[in-house]
């Protein structure tokens, strides 16, 4: 019995000896297998960026002729002529100051081109450019060419309507930028030379009666 206890240890250290053993021998295995596994992760594939569309440059805002007044002589200096610009509109007025006239209207491109027409059948072709309008009247089968600069009050155009007498009275005028004065006077109708108008405050007599010729704009 003395003896058995000896051997008993023996054997345990035996038997946990060779456990041990297999267990070292399976973590060794394992290691192994995954060491020899031991691949690159794969690469990652980043997606093709898109192709960049440039945005269209957003087209500029047209922008119409500014709000002004221009008057001028035709190019063989027998008739003056003023336009008036407001708003894309524009009224025009032609006269040689003795028996010739003619009242004008319409549009005005935003390139500064316009066409004007007249009831009597005129018709006006110009185009603003810097500070001056240039083109063509034609009245009564006649064409003129001209140039209106651009000007300042008390330059420009007048007109006045009244009854005076008993007649119907409509007189215009072109105040030039030298201060030369152009127009026409119609009582019922009939044309005659315009007297002249005080620039700054628009007074003109007709036959003894005191009118008021006003800034005309579209």
């Amino acid at each position: 019995m003395k003896r058995s206890g000896p051997l008993l240890t023996l054997l345990g250290g035996l038997v946990l000896a060779l456990v041990m053993l297999s267990l070292n021998a399976t973590t060794g295995t394992r290691a192994t297998s995954s060491s020899t596994r031991n691949d690159p992760p794969p690469a990652s594939v980043s997606p093709s960026p898109s192709p960049t569309r440039a945005s269209p440059s957003p087209s500029p805002t047209p922008t119409p002729p500014a709000d002004a007044d221009y008057a001028g002589r035709t190019d063989d200096d027998s008739a003056a002529i003023a336009v008036s610009l407001r708003d894309g509109k524009a009224v025009a007025y032609f006269c040689d100051g003795r028996d010739k006239e003619s009242w004008l209207k319409g549009d005005v491109e935003d390139d500064g081109g316009m066409k004007l027409t007249s009831k009597d059948g005129g018709e006006l072709n110009g185009t603003l450019k810097g500070r001056s309008v240039r083109g063509t009247v034609d009245i009564g089968g006649q064409e003129y060419a001209f140039t209106a600069d651009r000007t300042v009050k008390p330059s420009g155009l007048y007109r006045a309507t009244a009854n005076v007498r008993g007649a119907e009275v409509d007189g215009g005028w072109i105040v030039l930028p030298d201060g030369r004065q152009v127009g026409i006077l119609k009582r019922d109708g009939k044309p005659s030379a315009a007297p002249e108008i005080d620039p700054e405050t628009g007074a003109v007599t007709v036959d003894g009666q005191r009118l008021t010729a006003r800034p005309v704009t579209p």
